[in-house]
């Protein structure tokens, strides 16, 4: 068998509400899907991350960079490709969208590979740790308003969150120091005393800032604090992993096990959440994975974009060996974005229906068993979506 084309669909539509984070606001869903195609008839789906125009540049990356590299290489041979593209890429992109574009591809021959042996992927892994999966629910978006309606938005919206039955849920924050701590109390009202709540800062902020911050969240209990600081500031992490109470979390912007090997061995995550349409791909996933491990760290995954990311992180979540181990280990959590998205929703010949499982099984979701990544994408719905 071998690799015959390689094709990029970047898919895009206008959302019904402008939302945002701490770094930008945001009109338009993207989707960037990789379809590998071999002489067999076999076909293996992947996904990049990266919205917008780095969609547009990592499509020019997969199709006229990497794809004239892997063409006529027979697609089981999955590693020796991953190490072909990333050595001849070493000299021009080490991280950053090279990675991701290079991510989109790896994931389409680990779904080639499943496809052949007949296996889904957490089989072809090393089989599956838990049949279900518990899920959280992120909302609680920035919009242009100021802190006093955005914090009674956010009380209402992370009550509905817990409503749909999601085991914890996630909050946007960026707007300052001072409004941040209101937005996190607001939530904290929301769902009440006991259920957990994360805060995603996206590296909006200073160490002593984030420390401000941190301490607020120390005192509302929340689960973790996410990407407070820049991710090249590894001093900080620590500092603020051995200052504060509430869970450290980050890594969503690193590429790579070098990379990760450096966040490792600082010592400032309390949960690693790598992106597996990012760091490398599968291949290079499961790396990080292990040195994550090695180090006794917990992995949440980082989650984001269409259904095909989805699926592929529930066959790695099924496939993630419980870290310490024991009876009753603390489990991995799928990460769900509760807002407007198409393309995980509706995607796909036979929908993840994700928040329908929630609601019905007390928060979690079944892990899919088809070949591969376990799912197939509808080619007339990224045809009507299609951006380029």
């Amino acid at each position: 068998m071998k690799i015959t084309e390689i094709i990029s669909h970047v898919l895009q539509y206008d959302m019904p509400e402008e939302l945002g984070y701490s770094q930008q606001y945001y009109g338009l869903r993207t989707a960037h899907l990789v379809e590998v195609r071999t002489d067999e008839g076999m076909t293996g789906w992947g996904e990049c991350f990266g919205p917008g125009n780095v969609a547009r540049a990592n499509k020019t990356i997969v199709e006229q960079v990497i794809q004239p590299m892997v063409l006529g290489h027979d697609p089981l041979d999955r590693d020796v490709i991953w190490h072909k593209v990333y050595n001849l890429l070493r000299d021009h992109g080490q991280k950053g969208m090279p990675l991701q574009s290079l991510s989109g591809v790896d994931i389409a021959l680990w779904d080639i590979a499943g496809k052949v042996a007949g296996m889904p992927l957490h089989k072809l892994i090393g089989g599956a740790h838990r049949q279900r999966v518990s899920v959280y629910g992120y909302g609680m978006m920035l919009r242009r308003e100021d802190a006093a309606s955005l914090a009674a938005r956010f009380v209402d919206e992370a009550a509905a969150i817990k409503g749909m039955g999601f085991a914890a849920t996630k909050m946007k924050i960026g707007l300052g120091p001072k409004d941040d701590v209101k937005l996190a109390q607001a939530v904290r009202r929301g769902v009440g005393d006991d259920f957990p709540f994360m805060a995603d800062a996206n590296h909006c902020y200073t160490t002593g800032d984030a420390f401000y911050v941190g301490r607020a969240l120390d005192e509302l209990d929340a689960y973790w604090f996410e990407e407070p600081v820049a991710p090249e500031d590894h001093d900080g992490y620590r500092e603020l992993r051995a200052g504060l109470k509430t869970n450290i979390s980050g890594g969503e912007a690193e590429f790579n096990r070098w990379g990760w090997r450096a966040i490792l061995e600082n010592r400032g995550l309390d949960i690693a959440q790598p992106e597996v349409c990012a760091l490398g791909g599968i291949s290079e996933y499961l790396r990080v994975l292990a040195l994550c491990h090695a180090h006794f760290t917990p992995v949440v995954n980082h989650v984001w974009g269409s259904a095909i990311a989805v699926a592929t992180n529930l066959q790695l979540l099924a496939a993630m060996p419980p870290l310490p181990g024991g009876l009753h280990p603390r489990e991995p959590l799928l990460e769900f974005d509760t807002t407007d998205n198409k393309f995980r929703d509706n995607l796909l010949k036979e929908p993840l229906n994700i928040q329908k499982q929630v609601a019905e099984n007390g928060g979690t979701v079944a892990i899919p068993t088809a070949p591969g990544i376990g799912v197939e994408p509808d080619l007339d719905f990224i045809d009507h979506y299609r951006a380029d």
